[in-house]
This record gives C-alpha cells, sequence and structure tokens, in this order.
C-alpha cells in the first residue's frame, strides 16, 4: 500500500499533532506524540496496539524501512511526509523523519504495584522532564517493577520525557498516581517497606535494609524530599558522597539507589 503524502505544514492534520505538544490537548485527547526512531521502534515492538498513526519523510522510508513494515503489519497508518510537515509536526530543533501518534499507556496505581516482591519507584514532585525519563530508563534497566509518578509531578507525555526515556516507556508498568502520602499507603498495603532517598538521610546506602519488597521514594530535584514526607518512609537513605559534590543528580541519586536494589535481588538474602 503506497503511503499517503502530506504536502501542507498548515493542514489540520499537521496542526493537531503539532497541538500534542501542549498538556491541555493531550489530557483532552487522549493522545501523545513519540519522536525518533528508538522510541517509535520500542512502541510498535511492545504495544503496537496503542500507535494510531505514522508520520515518515522520504528519508525516513527509506531509512527504516523495517519500522514501517512493523507498522504497516500492525494496520498503522503510515502517512509521508515532505520536509516541511515534518518540521511543523514536532516541536524539536532538527526532527528525525518518523513520528507516531500514540494512545497513552499507563496502568492503575495497584496494578503497577503487583505484589510484595521486588522493588518499584515513586516519582513525587519530579518536574523536570530529562530527569524523570532518564529514571524511567534507569528503572527499567536495573530491573524495577514499576515506576508510579505522584500527581504533582511532570506529564508522563510530555514529548522530553518520552525521548528521555529513549523507549522505556513501554517495557514496564508506569502509574499516574495521587499524592505521596496516597502512594507511601498503597505500597505498605501491598506489603512494601517505603525508603525515602535524601541527602539528609540517616542511613547510608550501604547499610540499607533492601531485602523483600520496597519502595524508593524520589524527590524533587531542586529540595529534595520535604520533613513531612521523608516522615511518611520507613527509612531515609543517602548516597555516600566521597568527593566534594555537595550533591548527586536526582537520575543519578535514583540510579545508585536502584541499581543498589538491584544487586542485593541478584545476590539473595544472607545465610
Amino acid at each position: 500500500m503506497t503511503p499517503s503524502v502530506l504536502t501542507n505544514p498548515r493542514a489540520e492534520r499537521v496542526k493537531a499533532v503539532r497541538a500534542l505538544g501542549r498538556r491541555s490537548v493531550r489530557q483532552r485527547s487522549g493522545r501523545f506524540v513519540v519522536d525518533g526512531p528508538q522510541g517509535v521502534r520500542e512502541v510498535l515492538r511492545f504495544a503496537p496496539h496503542t500507535v494510531l498513526d505514522l508520520y515518515v519523510d522520504g528519508a525516513a522510508l527509506d531509512r527504516h524501512e523495517t519500522l514501517v513494515q512493523l507498522a504497516r503489519d500492525a494496520n498503522i497508518h503510515v502517512h509521508q511526509c515532505d520536509p516541511a510537515v515534518m518540521t511543523a509536526l514536532v516541536d524539536t530543533q532538527h526532527p528525525q523523519g518518523i513520528v507516531a501518534v500514540c494512545r497513552p499507556v499507563d496502568v492503575p496505581v495497584a496494578d503497577a504495584l503487583g505484589d510484595d516482591t521486588g522493588f518499584v519507584v515513586v516519582l513525587a514532585h519530579v518536574r523536570d522532564p530529562g530527569n524523570a525519563g532518564t529514571v524511567i530508563r534507569s528503572a527499567d534497566a536495573a530491573g524495577a517493577r514499576a515506576v508510579i509518578l505522584s500527581d504533582a509531578s511532570v506529564d508522563l507525555y510530555n514529548p522530553k520525557v518520552v525521548r528521555s526515556t529513549a523507549g522505556s516507556l513501554w517495557h514496564l508498568p508506569i502509574a499516574l498516581g495521587g499524592d505521596v502520602a496516597e502512594l507511601v499507603a498503597a505500597c505498605r498495603e501491598r506489603g512494601r517497606r517505603v525508603l525515602a532517598a535524601d541527602g539528609a538521610g540517616s542511613t547510608l546506602l550501604p547499610d540499607a535494609d533492601l531485602s523483600g519488597g520496597h519502595a524508593w521514594l524520589m524527590g524533587n530535584e531542586a529540595w529534595g524530599l520535604d520533613e513531612t514526607t521523608r516522615a511518611l518512609a520507613d527509612d531515609v537513605v543517602r548516597v555516600p558522597i566521597h568527593g566534594h559534590a555537595e550533591s548527586l543528580n536526582l537520575a543519578l541519586a535514583a540510579t545508585v539507589c536502584m541499581y543498589a536494589s538491584a544487586e542485593h535481588n541478584a545476590q539473595g538474602p544472607a545465610s
């Protein structure tokens, strides 16, 4: 089937896709944009049923022939665009020539928490899109069971979050929860201890109890976790700083904590 060709950057279809860069439009329409071959590949591999349309320019049609065929095999409508239309579709300075419009993939909090095994990550008031996406990517790599974003965190479907996940958005359950206290209570109801990661912690990460099911509570990039939120946790854990750095970036600290949990799980309980 020859793909339809879009040549008018001011066409209503093009404007509708571009408008998905705004949170209000994403929420109202139940749609979001995946920009670039890495994200498009992963959504076509892991959740093709969520893809509504695929847009490709002429160069990408040749360069990413396998992805286009995956879309066609899944009966996804493929629209060929000229470069001007591709530029108009997304807000990136240098479009990569392939864009998918998708339905949301988040799951209910109860489904994300599952049973009481392994570890999950709860993002409390995390506002930076790059940090949120990188934490999701690291959680995927470290084997987290799920990631949950509090209602005061950045929109999961912000284009910068989606790009920063590098495809991990479709690899593990992700939930959009209520306030932090509700999420902590939900973790405990599933038998998970809650570990707050914060520079004010009295327990060093190497000394933390990472046995059994637990949830890592990660705070805002600028101010971390406030005293009230830290008080909700079973323990407050800090990553040791051996040099002169004042602190670690949120995504780095989260990655270190998650890999500590992954290493503990891999080793199993001490005999």
